[in-house]
């Protein structure tokens, strides 16, 4: 059966892409994630759409995404694209089963501070449930968007698979 969140997985793999590029081969769909191949970067990520909310409009797609570039040597790289802007100098706390990670970030966007932190995020989405998000608003409103982790650790593992030998 395919998932009721493949269309949003989709919207939500597009939006992770520069403009004009498009995801070269999907590599699977996994519970609420979904995970990709581009060869002519080459990178792989996994990728997942925020939760919607009632009561709570987003200003725009938000997604979460671990990434991987085997020419640059990066691997399992954390990225959220927030649903909404962020306050320039805003906190962006990042919460998985009572362990939370202070990420850095602007415009839209939040990243870990480095590799450790990025790998500590990687092993918590592992354990399950759900990720959140929150942050304030460039309206000084504080915001979070939430993530279902069901299927992250298949599409983490078929994205580092994905990208496994090449250079």
């Amino acid at each position: 059966m395919i998932s009721r969140a493949l269309p949003f997985i989709v919207l939500a793999a597009s939006l992770a892409l520069p403009s004009g590029v498009q995801a070269r081969d999907a590599l699977g769909v996994f519970g609420q994630w979904a995970a990709f191949r581009d060869p002519e970067t080459p990178r792989c990520y996994a990728i997942t759409a925020a939760e919607e909310r009632q009561g709570h409009p987003a200003e725009q797609e938000g997604n979460a995404s671990v990434g991987t570039w085997p020419k640059r040597n990066v691997r399992g790289q954390v990225h959220v694209r927030m649903t909404r802007m962020l306050a320039e100098g805003s906190w962006i706390v990042l919460s998985i089963k009572g362990k939370s990670f202070t990420l850095q970030g602007g415009g839209s966007n939040a990243w870990a501070k480095d590799a450790q932190m990025d790998a500590a995020i990687v092993a918590a989405m592992r354990s399950g449930g759900a990720m959140t998000v929150t942050a304030l608003d460039a309206k000084g409103r504080r915001f979070f968007d939430r993530y279902n982790l069901d299927g992250a650790p298949t599409a983490l593992d078929a994205a580092t698979l994905g990208c496994s030998g090449r250079n």
